[in-house]
């Protein structure tokens, strides 16, 4: 490890000391990276030859932040000195050259009593008093640092070169501050320097926000110095290292700025809304406010009480519940793609040059858009000239909403469309390495399809179905390609939803499923291998959300009311809403298949026929269980009440006829429990590789809270022995839907996590893993 984590430096004749960051590929602020720093800028400071110092990264990238899996064992051990001081002891003591934090408090509170009505009105001001001419007095025993920045200059990263007194960058370069995404905040000074170097609300943007800009943005807020090309990197950043250190360019030190936070009562106006805004989108979310209280210290009481407050709060946000959770999304996604006996046996991927997609609806424009972005040529195949055009101009309205949503480019829009043909007929398959059948959910079609596929196609090819639901070995048995055929289960709208399902049977070649694994990373999807069952595994997991939800209102439960809570716990939408946005076709489509794989487990709901024959189709027609208008939001309709009311009667289920009484509580654990029951045969069966993959699948395919670390992960925060009880309660009095399965039972009763693996795994297919 030492030997590719390091840190060196190089003293050049004109005395610039360059320091080197080696930690490939995004050389992360590993704790070794960190104690070389200290040492290498120690050992230039003490050098008589070296008179400034430029940092950069190694292999065009300056750095990725630090190094998450210090969370990980912070996390697991509840010891916090495995985080290394970065914030005090190596950025502005060190680097920053603030060494003086004592005395600086001391002529705080010297000002502070000169001239107390002063401060109290402009309390960030303090250091107009001088404090610049006593920093420039300290910075002739130090050694200015200027950061030389190329590829990336992300969290930790970033706080490095904003802690030295200048910042030279290649235009592209990328520059944010995503810690809040993993539940905490910047910890090295990032809270206290971005808002004096690109102002207050830009940099509150940045944070909140997770935000990335440019280098050339960055020159333009001032947070960047000076651009110029890759070449010039080095040589412009030692030349600004020199003139800082000869006094031809200001010494600048960016904690010490206050000229571009504004009057204080800008600031508290700012920061209020900024507050407003986050209880809105991140209400469930601690690190969001705690960023803005950090910030407001600094604003309040200068930047260098704001460091120490943004020291001591990272810490408490690192072992909260939200940053478990995140950091352990953050980790299960980069595991999706480590297959065994596919990703581990030396395969080599094939290149996927062209895609043919059959099906030009909503699913199959959809997965079009996402190929053409992806730079790979699409052949669209339809049933007739009104549907292919159909397709076509839908693919077309797809990424002009890419180009308005700015992540697409009118260049790459053009180029995208120019990758697209239409065809009638099967002409153009010959030279495909990929199929890609996105029809109705039906078998006979299916099977006639791949079985014209397997004649026309070429051997290599790979033949892959966008079924949700089907088995895929009943899809393909006509044909004799059983090795090249695969589920590739994309989610609605398909060129915007980052999930890809990726459903292999027992016989799926292990390169059929590498190459997919492939063009799932090329078009920037999250790959995640499954087995082949019924509803494979998002679907099938939270086939009984919908159920548990419907069970509900036929107890009498307002529907609202339920949506509402399932919204409040963090999903996008509640099941209600969800289904009139999904349409209700393929609930009915799939209704008779998961009665028939499910058994007494399924329960049968006659609601979504009810609504179907009242003429409602959900957002479709602007009509389910609520209103759709054009520009408004979604609205609850009054006028299903009849339909609801006829629905309870026929169900017969309330006891007494008398609606039931449940806690806001209670709804949501009869909704969830039983989906996490599903979720424990799915990893009882080997469905799934791994527990988390199910949590990122849940995140990515249903919308289930990332905060809250995905199903499973949850789960276990709540405990198998309560979820157990509390289905075995309840399927007593109203039967199978509840019943736990035996994987829960087990692990409720030797109290193992339900994501823990196994001791001894079972024999399985590898249609199961």
């Amino acid at each position: 490890m030492a030997g590719s984590i390091r840190v060196t430096m190089d003293v050049g004749a004109d005395g610039v000391a360059l320091i080197t960051i080696f930690n490939p590929p995004v050389n992360a602020l590993h704790p070794i990276i960190i104690q070389g720093l200290k040492e290498k800028y120690a050992e230039a400071m003490d050098r008589d030859d070296v008179k400034a110092i430029v940092l950069t990264g190694a292999a065009g990238k300056f750095c990725g932040g630090f190094d998450i899996n210090v969370f990980t064992i912070v996390q697991e051990t509840g010891d916090l000195s495995h985080l290394p001081d970065v914030s005090v002891e190596l950025v502005s003591n060190t680097m920053e050259g603030s060494a003086f934090l004592l005395f600086l408090s001391l002529l705080q509170f010297l000002l502070f009593m000169y001239d107390g009505s002063r401060l109290a009105s402009h309390s960030y001001r303090y250091q107009d008093l001088g404090l610049t001419v006593i920093a420039c007095l300290y910075a002739a025993g130090k050694k200015p640092s200027v950061a030389a920045i190329q590829g990336l200059a992300l969290g930790g990263g970033l706080e490095l070169t904003m802690g030295c007194h200048a910042r030279i960058a290649t235009p592209e370069t990328q520059l944010g501050l995503p810690e809040l995404t993993l539940g905490v905040m910047p910890g090295f000074g990032g809270t206290q320097r971005l808002p004096r170097l690109v102002g207050l609300p830009k940099a509150i943007e940045m944070m909140l926000q997770s935000k990335f800009i440019t280098a050339k943005e960055g020159k333009e807020r001032g947070l960047i110095d000076a651009l110029c090309s890759p070449d010039e990197l080095i040589k412009v950043a030692r030349f600004w290292a020199l003139e800082i250190a000869n006094y031809r360019k200001p010494w600048t030190k960016s904690l010490d700025r206050t000229d571009k936070l504004g009057s204080l009562s800008e600031a508290r106006a700012v920061l209020s809304m900024a507050r407003q805004q986050a209880k809105k989108v991140a209400g469930n979310l601690p690190q969001h406010q705690a960023c803005l209280d950090v910030i407001e210290e600094g604003v309040l009481c200068g930047g260098q009480a704001g460091v120490l407050k943004e020291a001591n709060v990272f810490k408490e946000l690192v072992l909260a519940p939200t940053a478990r959770s995140l950091v352990h999304v953050f980790f299960a996604q980069r595991s999706t793609t480590k297959v065994p006996g596919v990703t581990d046996i030396q395969l080599k991927p094939r290149q996927i040059r062209k895609v043919a997609v059959i099906g030009g609806g909503l699913m199959g424009s959809g997965i079009a858009t996402a190929l053409l972005v992806g730079n790979i040529s699409v052949v669209l195949k339809e049933v007739n000239a009104q549907f292919l055009q159909r397709g076509q101009k839908t693919i077309a309205g797809n990424l002009e909403g890419l180009v308005k949503r700015g992540s697409l480019t009118k260049d790459k829009m053009n180029k995208a469309i120019s990758l697209l043909k239409g065809a009638l007929d099967y002409e153009d398959f010959k030279d495909v390495d990929m199929v890609i059948e996105a029809v109705i959910e039906k078998v006979p079609l299916k099977q006639s399809i791949f079985a014209d596929l397997e004649k026309v196609c070429p051997p290599h090819c790979i033949l892959a179905s966008n079924t949700s639901t089907i088995d895929l070995n009943v899809v393909g048995e006509k044909t004799n390609a059983q090795d090249r055929i695969i589920g590739a289960h994309f989610f609605s709208p398909a060129h915007i939803m980052p999930l890809l399902e990726i459903v292999r049977t027992e016989k799926t070649s292990p390169q059929a499923i590498l190459d997919l694994i492939t063009v799932g990373k090329i078009i920037k999807k999250v790959p995640v291998v499954v087995g082949n069952c019924t509803g494979f595994a998002v679907n099938r997991t939270f086939f009984p959300y919908t159920q548990g939800a419907q069970l509900l209102v036929s107890l009498g439960i307002d529907l609202f009311r339920i949506d509402r809570l399932i919204n409040s716990f963090g999903m996008p939408m509640g099941p209600f809403q969800l289904q009139d946005v999904a349409g209700y076709g393929v609930a009915l489509a799939v209704k008779e298949i998961y009665a028939a794989a499910f058994g007494t487990r399924n329960f049968e709901s006659g609601l979504v026929d009810l609504m179907a024959e009242n003429g409602r189709q959900g957002k479709i027609n602007g009509k389910g269980y609520y209103i759709y208008e054009k520009g408004a939001k979604p609205k609850p309709d009054p006028s299903i009440q009849p339909v609801i009311d006829e629905y309870r009667r026929r169900a017969k289920t309330m006891p007494g006829g008398k609606p039931v009484t449940l806690s806001d509580q209670d709804i949501l654990e009869m909704v969830f429990f039983p989906v996490v029951n599903e979720a424990c045969r799915v990893m009882d069966e080997n469905v799934v590789i791994r527990a988390s993959d199910l949590d990122i699948a849940s995140v990515l395919g249903m919308g289930f809270p990332k905060y809250r670390g995905g199903l499973i992960f949850w789960a276990d925060t709540v405990g198998a022995s309560y979820i157990c009880s509390k289905l075995s309660k309840w399927s007593e009095t109203y039967g199978d839907f509840f019943k736990p399965s035996s994987y829960l039972e087990e692990r409720a009763k030797s109290g193992r996590a339900l994501g823990a693996p196994r001791v001894a795994q079972k024999d399985s297919t590898r249609s199961r893993m």
